[in-house]
């Protein structure tokens, strides 16, 4: 067998999320479809984790285990399997992966991107990427929120119910709140919230995004939030935003997987 890294994006918009489940369509079925189409080989798919329903992505890594009497280059197999998908998710680029490389256990950092705009009224062009947001906050606000939130705390007033993990303790290595660049919406103001981390607990981005957000327009103190970190409280916090407006941007394994600098690995045959 060998091991095959490959780098996706999608629009999650009409997916029930990553994870295979027997009602809904998800991103790691379609893949999982996809390799049967194109290879005959019914293989899992592991993502480096499980975005939830409507939450899209730019660079979302997943691997799998391609039998080595199947004949082909690695950075081939991204064209013969998008031949099998839906238009809403593709495979950007295919590489072969060391044998210990697991998406998952692997990871060492993700990004996240939350893309709000700001207006009175819907705008169908952004729509389906971003949430609209009423009151155009203060950046200075957000960013001292932003500030508050990094480093390593027990973010259990940042997770929603129905999380099973051992532990709410996570690292957060940084959060930007700024105005998106020029261009991005002709005319119309906005901001992107980028989090980095070490991991993440359910919707704990798109809470940390309605915090910083409103602590931009006021509506929620410093002091509460700091309260929030240390109690584990999470009805002192503000709604989970919508899923739409959440993107995963990227992984870090720590050493590059596709491109120039990835390590050359021999196909088994």
């Amino acid at each position: 067998m060998n091991n095959i890294a490959l780098l996706t994006a999608y629009d999650g918009t009409h997916f029930s999320g990553w994870q295979v489940q027997n009602n809904g369509r998800t991103v790691q079925g379609e893949l999982e479809r996809a390799l049967v189409e194109a290879f005959g080989v019914c293989t899992r798919v592991t993502g480096s984790g499980r975005t939830d329903a409507g939450v899209h992505a730019a660079g979302q890594i997943c691997n799998f285990a391609l039998p080595g009497g199947i004949k082909i280059a690695p950075e081939r197999i991204a064209d013969a399997v998008n031949t099998k998908l839906p238009p809403d998710v593709r495979i950007l680029e295919s590489a072969a992966a060391p044998d210990s490389f697991d998406a998952c256990r692997s990871a060492k950092k993700k990004t996240y991107r939350y893309s709000v705009y700001f207006s009175r009224r819907e705008n169908p062009l952004l729509e389906r990427y971003a949430e609209r947001f009423g009151e155009r906050p203060d950046f200075a606000r957000m960013g001292e929120c932003a500030r508050l939130l990094e480093g390593e705390h027990d973010f259990a007033a940042f997770s929603s119910t129905g999380s099973s993990v051992k532990t709410t303790v996570r690292t957060v290595y940084s959060v930007e709140a700024a105005p998106w660049a020029n261009g991005y919406a002709e005319g119309v103001p906005g901001a992107h919230i980028e989090v980095c981390g070490s991991g993440f607990l359910y919707n704990m981005v798109r809470i940390m995004a309605g915090a910083i957000l409103e602590c931009g327009t006021g509506k929620l103190s410093l002091a509460v939030v700091e309260e929030a970190l240390r109690t584990g409280n999470r009805e002192l916090l503000g709604k989970t935003m919508p899923a739409k407006g959440l993107t995963l941007l990227s992984v870090d394994y720590g050493f590059p997987l596709f491109g120039e600098g990835a390590a050359e690995i021999s196909i088994r045959r």
